[in-house]
């Protein structure tokens, strides 16, 4: 009787890791994108309702709230990847931590209109964040 060997060689199983390493190396800096995308869009959810209490001041008494205590907010607002939203003058400002960029931010302008409020939202002049990150919305 003759024995076969069977199972795999050394060249495939190295041709097998070798596949496995290309593509970690093209999905792995995707993933970090994506989910650091994903924070951004926390941020602006959790900037909504700031929005809302902007809007209201302005609504109320024809000026933007200079500060988070005048736009009746807290002052401690965090989130998992937010380490403080703020106001002044009517913008709101959300400074992200680690989990984007430590200490980058991004900005939310009011421009009133007639009947409405609309929000422009970019990366801040000093500081901001990387356009990598923002949602399409925010692009410049």
């Amino acid at each position: 009787m003759k024995k076969t060997q069977s199972g795999f060689t050394l060249v495939e199983l190295m041709i097998v890791i070798t596949m496995i390493a290309i593509l970690l190396a093209i999905a792995l800096p995707a993933y970090q994108n994506y989910t650091k995308r994903s924070h951004v869009s926390e941020g602006l959810s959790l900037a909504s309702g700031v929005k809302a209490s902007v809007s209201e001041h302005y609504a109320a008494r024809g000026s933007w709230p200079t500060n988070n205590t005048i736009a009746n907010i807290g002052s401690d607002i965090k989130a998992n990847a937010i380490s403080g939203i703020s106001v002044t003058d009517g913008v709101i400002t959300i400074e992200f931590n680690n989990r984007v960029e430590a200490g980058k931010r991004l900005e939310l302008s009011p421009y009133a209109d007639t009947n409405t409020i609309t929000w422009k939202c970019k990366s801040a002049n000093t500081d901001g964040i990387n356009e990598l990150y923002l949602p399409s919305r925010c692009r410049s």
